[in-house]
């Protein structure tokens, strides 16, 4: 086995690199190219085994190497393949911290695409699960369960255990699972009514001063506090804020689904909107880092040769980012009415793999009072993965060390830039604590309301 580090080639150091998807091709669907790919990967994969601890996937791998015959991935049953297929979440820290064997590398390993190939393949042979079908479709759900009555009993049946019971019976959403409410009016139906102030927009070397912000389905419809927080503490550093007349789903359920041409058909509706912001001279900022990701990195790689799509990328921020960029440039007021304490702040996996280091927790330090302790771990939430009935028991179980740091730390404030993870390290604490998102932690230390 190599000991060749990531991004090496065999006679010479080279960056790190990434193919684009060639998901449009018939060559991609092939069922049996699939498998051997499968099969390569999969084997280079058990000889290596640095990966083990970051997901279920390689576990189940590994043991399923081990419980074979010889004892090799020979004698492992194709149909295990799929398992180790289901307990991908396509986090991407395979790819980012730990593979060895990358592009350039010439074993050109790609566990998570590879794994999209393979979700991809069989969503195009279907059929795709009820359940899985709904947890893809936010836009549609958020939609219905957002109409005043029925948010109330959606609300309702989601907090009460014959409401679970039944969710778990029907569609195989496991009882103990944290779910969020829906709220009415959604956040852009109340932020397109609300009068805007006039703020003359300051540039710097990296950012123009105005943003469009994308709310995201779940900050519109569930938590919509947390872009009501972002909009205070933008426009309290001079930062003018405008929504985009329309905006639909990033794409990134879908996307764990294999459901590629639905990704294909939210670009359509959302890039032209997006890059038109653009070259009227706006930045993008969005809450949730799934988003931010889905515009800065997939879609580039599902999109390769759409230069609209490498337009929003280039101009596409997480929050904190685009604050740091302002504090680098002595923008950011630094004026704060009060601590934060001791906070306990999990870096979610969708933020690590952007590169662009801890922000989040550079912006919080700079609040006097305040002490960060940094988790980096998965909280085991993943999308839809800690939802479901089959695989509940193993998120909780990925992000148990997380939930035990935080317990022992004691802190004053639990808190991450993905607030689903958020919350599944709060339920798994169960020791009736919330978590906070950093925004909102912000907009307090700035003495602003907060919804």
């Amino acid at each position: 086995m190599s000991d060749t580090p990531a991004g090496t080639r065999e006679g010479g150091l080279q960056a790190p690199t990434r193919h684009a998807l060639a998901w449009k091709t018939e060559a991609f669907y092939d069922a049996g190219a699939l498998e051997q790919e499968l099969t390569r990967v999969f084997d280079l994969c058990h000889g290596c085994r640095r990966c083990v601890s970051l997901c279920q996937s390689f576990p189940t791998l590994f043991d399923a190497v081990d419980a074979s015959p010889s004892g090799e991935l020979d004698g492992v049953p194709k149909k295990a393949y799929w398992d180790v297929v289901d307990h991908c979440y396509l986090c991407d820290l395979c790819y980012r911290t730990k593979c060895p064997y990358i592009p350039p590398h010439s074993w050109n390993i790609d566990f998570p695409h590879l794994m999209l190939r393979a979700k991809a393949v069989r969503h195009r042979a279907g059929p795709t699960r009820l359940r899985d079908r709904l947890m893809a479709s936010t836009d549609a759900v958020g939609a219905i369960a957002g109409i005043p009555v029925i948010a109330e009993v959606v609300n309702a049946v989601n907090a009460s255990g014959p409401g679970r019971a039944l969710l778990s019976r029907a569609l195989g959403v496991h009882p103990d699972a944290p779910l969020p409410r829906y709220h009415h009016p959604s956040f852009r139906a109340r932020e397109q009514r609300r009068q805007r102030p006039l703020l003359e927009a300051v540039p710097t070397a990296a950012t123009r001063g105005r943003v469009v912000l994308y709310a995201t389905c779940y900050c519109n419809r569930n938590e919509p506090s947390i872009a009501e927080d972002l909009v205070r503490v933008f426009e309290h550093n001079g930062i003018a804020v405008v929504l985009a007349h329309r905006e639909r789903c990033c794409g990134m359920p879908k996307l764990e689904l294999g459901d590629l041409e639905g990704v294909e058909a939210l670009k359509r509706e959302n890039i032209p909107v997006l890059a038109a912001l653009v070259d009227a001279g706006y930045d993008i900022v969005a809450p949730v880092p799934s988003c931010v990701l889905m515009y800065k990195q997939e879609l580039p790689l599902l999109f390769a040769d759409d230069a609209e799509v490498r337009k929003v990328a280039a101009r596409m921020f997480d929050p904190f980012e685009y604050l740091w960029a302002r504090h680098r440039a002595g923008l950011l007021s630094t004026a704060f009415a009060q601590p934060l304490g001791r906070v306990s702040y999990q870096v979610p996996c969708h933020l690590r793999v952007q590169s662009i280091g801890l922000k989040t927790r550079d912006v919080l330090q700079l609040v006097p009072g305040t002490t960060l302790e940094v988790i980096e771990r998965c909280s085991g939430h993943d999308g839809t993965y800690a939802l479901k009935q089959e695989s509940h028991a193993q998120s909780r179980r990925i992000g148990k060390p997380v939930v035990d740091r935080v317990v022992a730390t004691g802190a004053d404030h639990l808190t991450s830039d993905c607030p689903m993870a958020g919350r599944q390290v709060a339920t798994g604490a169960g020791d009736g604590r919330v978590a906070t998102h950093p925004m909102t932690l912000l907009a307090r230390a700035y003495g602003l309301g907060t919804g």
